[in-house]
C-alpha cells in the first residue's frame, strides 16, 4: 500500500476516532448541562405545587374558622392550628428553594406573609376568642386580606411561570446548539447522529410531558383517607392511563369531627389527566358541604346543583356514595348516586348497598338516604367500574356477582383486601385496563352494641 494512503487512512482513522471521541464527550457535557437545567425546572415546578399548597392550607384555616364559628366544636381549634402550622412549614420551604434556584420573589413572598399574618391578628384570633360572632362577620372582613393576597399569589404565580419558561428556553437553545455543532462532527457518523437526535427528541418529549402533567397536578389532588378508631382503613388506586398515577376516580376518607367522618368515592366520565382535574372539585366541594349539612341527601342534592353550574360541561357525570359514619355508634348513613360499586361483608357473606337517586350533572330530582347499623368484623366495600366492567381476553366483563364473590373470598384485612381487587382486575384485564379502578375498604374491629 502506497505510504500516502497508509498515512491518509491512518490520519482519517485518528480524525474519525477523535471525533467520535469529541462526540461522545460533547454529548456527555450537553447532557450534564440539560440534565442540571430539567433539575432547576423540577425544582421551580415544585414550588409552583408548593404555592398552590400553600393556598390550599390556607383555605383549610378559614373553613376550620367557619366551622367553629358554626358548631363551637373544639376540633375545628385543633384543625386550624394545624393549618396554621402546615402554612408557615410550607412557606419556609418554598422560600428555601427559590432562594436555592436564585428566584426573585422574596419580596412578594414576604407582603404574602405579611397578609397572612395580619389576616390571623384581625380575623382568625378575635373569632378564636369570640366565636359568638356571626360567619358573615367573617367573610366581610376576611373579604379585604382575599383580595389582596389573591392579588399577590398570582403575581408571585406569574413570577414562577416566566422563571419555568426561561428555563424551559435555555433547554432547548442548548439542544438546538448541540445539534448544529454535533452535525458538522458527525457527518460521517450519519447512525451516531441519528440516535443523539433520537435521544434529544426523546428528552423534549420528556420535558414537555413532565411539564405539563406537573400543570395539571397543581390543580388535582390524590385521593386520600385518615385513620379511624376502631378501624382498618385499605385503599388502592389504578390509573388506566399507564404512564400516570391519576384518573377520573376519588375517594376520600375525612373527619368531620371527633365522632363523624365523611367517606366517599366518585366516578367521573372520562379517565386520565383531564378527568383528574375535576376530582379536587368533587373532593372539598363534598367537604364543604359536609360541614354545613349532615344528611347524605342534602349533600348530594347541593352537590349536583354546584357541580352541574360550575362545570357547565353537559356531556360530563359523576357516579358518587357519599357516607357519615358515626365513629362512637358505627351507624352509617349513606346516599348513592348512581353508583352501584357498594356493598359490605359480614358473616362470610356480601351484600350489595341500595342506590338512593339518579347520577349527578344530568337531571334535577330528589335524592334518598338509606341508613344501616355496622358491626363488629363488618367491611364497607367502595369501588369504582373499574372493577365491575373489567373483562377478561373473551371479553367477559367481570359484573357486580363476580365482584362480590372477589370480595368475598379477598382477605378479611382492609388493606389486604384493596390490593387484592386491584391484583385480580390487573390478572383478569391482562395486565392492561381500560378505565380507572379506585378501592376504598374500612373494616370495623371493635363497634359498640346498639345501644351501649
Amino acid at each position: 500500500m502506497p505510504l500516502a494512503r497508509i498515512t491518509g487512512t491512518i490520519l482519517l482513522t485518528i480524525f474519525l476516532v477523535l471525533t467520535l471521541v469529541f462526540a461522545i464527550e460533547g454529548s456527555f457535557e450537553t447532557r450534564s448541562q440539560i440534565a442540571g437545567t430539567f433539575a432547576q425546572l423540577s425544582r421551580i415546578d415544585e414550588a409552583q405545587l408548593d404555592l398552590e399548597e400553600l393556598l390550599r392550607l390556607q383555605i383549610d384555616e378559614e373553613n376550620s374558622l367557619r366551622g367553629y364559628a358554626l358548631t363551637r366544636d373544639p376540633f375545628y381549634i385543633s384543625q386550624y392550628r394545624l393549618s396554621a402550622e402546615g402554612y408557615d412549614a410550607k412557606l419556609n420551604q418554598i422560600r428555601t428553594v427559590l432562594r436555592e434556584q436564585g428566584v426573585g420573589v422574596e419580596p412578594l413572598l414576604g407582603a404574602y406573609a405579611q397578609l397572612q399574618s395580619r389576616w390571623r391578628r384581625a380575623v382568625a384570633m378575635p373569632l378564636l376568642r369570640s366565636p359568638g360572632e356571626r360567619v358573615e362577620e367573617l367573610d366581610k372582613r376576611d373579604k379585604v386580606f382575599s383580595d389582596k393576597e389573591s392579588g399577590t399569589a398570582a403575581a408571585i404565580r406569574e413570577a414562577l411561570e416566566a422563571t419555568d419558561l426561561s428555563l424551559t428556553r435555555s433547554t432547548q437553545r442548548e439542544l438546538d446548539r448541540s445539534a448544529y455543532v454535533r452535525a458538522f462532527w458527525l457527518l460521517g457518523f450519519g447512525l451516531l447522529a441519528i440516535l443523539f437526535n433520537a435521544y434529544r427528541s426523546q428528552l423534549n418529549r420528556e420535558l414537555e410531558e413532565e411539564r405539563t402533567i406537573t400543570r395539571i397536578l397543581q390543580r388535582a389532588f390524590r385521593s386520600e383517607s385518615v385513620p379511624l378508631p376502631r378501624c382498618e382503613v385499605g385503599s388502592a388506586y389504578l390509573s388506566a392511563t399507564n404512564h400516570l398515577a391519576v384518573g377520573g376516580d376519588v375517594f376520600d376518607v375525612h373527619r368531620l369531627s371527633d365522632d363523624r367522618a365523611l367517606v366517599l368515592i366518585a366516578d367521573i366520565s372520562g379517565k386520565g389527566v383531564d378527568a383528574a382535574v375535576l376530582t379536587a372539585f368533587i373532593k372539598f366541594m363534598i367537604r364543604s358541604i359536609a360541614l354545613r349539612k349532615s344528611e347524605p341527601s342534602a349533600i348530594l342534592a347541593e352537590f349536583n346543583t354546584a357541580f352541574s353550574r360550575a362545570v357547565g360541561i353537559p356531556e360530563l357525570f359523576v357516579s358518587m356514595f357519599v357516607g357519615v359514619l358515626d365513629t362512637h355508634t358505627f351507624q352509617l348513613e349513606y346516599g348513592s348516586a348512581g353508583h352501584d360499586c357498594a356493598w359490605v361483608r359480614r358473616d362470610g357473606g356480601v351484600a350489595q348497598l341500595a342506590i338512593t337517586g339518579p347520577i349527578l350533572g344530568v337531571m334535577d330530582e330528589p335524592f334518598g338516604s338509606e341508613t344501616m347499623q355496622l358491626r363488629s368484623g363488618d367491611t364497607l366495600v367502595l369501588a369504582t367500574d373499574g372493577l365491575t366492567e373489567v373483562r377478561n381476553r373473551a371479553g367477559v366483563q367481570l359484573n357486580e356477582q363476580g365482584a362480590m364473590e372477589l370480595i368475598e373470598h379477598a382477605p378479611p384485612q382492609a388493606q389486604q383486601l384493596a390490593d387484592e381487587l386491584v391484583a385480580q382486575v390487573l390478572a383478569r384485564g391482562g395486565r392492561r385496563v381500560r378505565d380507572d379502578l379506585a378501592v376504598l375498604a374500612i373494616r370495623v374491629l371493635d363497634a359498640e352494641p346498639a345501644g351501649a
